[in-house]
């Protein structure tokens, strides 16, 4: 079974798809598949697909949506070789609720886990080559924001809120990693988008400073932080972190002859703020 959630949802058995296209039985394989493996209690599911106030008959429909579910394996297993395997040996009732076998094939969130622990090692061993090849490829593997294609329940909602967590935390270090390896003016359209994306991101922000500041925009730099101390103000309460005011003194006083922070250190003290 390959299973992807960071982008569209798609399960695959036999190069079949067996991801409905009605709405809530789609949300029922999206928890399923997010727990793959795992059994999943009908009383999770039920609080997801009708939250706090479900309808007298959710346990029924629930199990409707079930057997369109099987009913989608059974067709996915007509095209394989394994005879003996049946729809409820793959979506298999067990006490309390259902568990998604995934048997062997590729499960996409699993896999960036993976990949972004390589980059995360490499990083904290000083290859930062090493740590932005293997971040890189980590993120590849997103197509899109988690499960974008699904109408998300309560719980769908706080894994797809983790999944895209885990996402900008390997985008940040990948960019630092990049930073480290000299790459500012390279990074700089790619961190002007990210910076409007998330105007209160401390550490892409205090990332854009540095790129800006070591590719000759001083100026800029400057106003990037004015941008964002007058946004944290306003909106959450808060100055900016120790480390972004070390950063914009010491793009101040490079102005005056003063030894600027190196990139590496700057990310650094970032990176320790954080």
């Amino acid at each position: 079974m390959d299973i992807e959630v960071l982008g569209g949802l798609s399960v695959r058995m036999n190069g079949v798809s067996i991801t409905p296209t009605a709405p809530k039985p789609r949300r029922v394989l999206a928890l399923l598949a997010l727990h793959v493996d795992q059994v999943v209690p009908v009383a999770v599911i039920i609080e997801e697909l009708w939250g706090a106030a479900p309808p007298r008959s959710a346990r029924t429909t629930l199990q409707t949506y079930i057997l369109q579910l099987r009913e989608l394996i059974t067709e996915a297993l007509a095209h394989g070789e394994d005879e003996g395997c049946t729809a409820k040996d793959v979506l298999a009732t067990l006490p309390g609720g259902y568990r998604l076998e995934a048997g062997g094939g590729t499960l996409d969130f699993r896999e960036f886990e993976r990949r972004a622990a390589a980059g995360y090692r490499a990083m904290a061993a000083g290859d930062y080559a090493g740590a932005s090849r293997r971040l890189s490829d980590a993120l590849s593997l997103w197509t899109g924001a988690a499960l974008a294609d699904v109408q998300p329940g309560v719980r769908i909602a706080t894994e797809a809120k983790r999944l895209e967590e885990a996402r900008l935390c390997a985008l940040d270090q990948r960019i630092e990693a990049d930073l480290h390896l000299g790459r500012h003016r390279e990074l700089l359209p790619e961190l002007t988008v990210l910076v409007s994306r998330h105007p209160t991101h401390e550490s892409l922000q205090g990332q854009f400073m540095l790129a800006l500041h070591r590719s000759g925009r001083r100026g800029e730099a400057l106003d990037a932080y004015q941008r964002l101390r007058a946004t944290l103000v306003s909106e959450l309460g808060l100055e900016p972190a120790a480390a972004l005011v070390r950063l914009q003194r010491s793009i101040l006083m490079a102005n005056t002859g003063a030894q600027p922070v190196h990139p590496a250190v700057a990310g650094r003290q970032f990176a320790e703020a954080g």
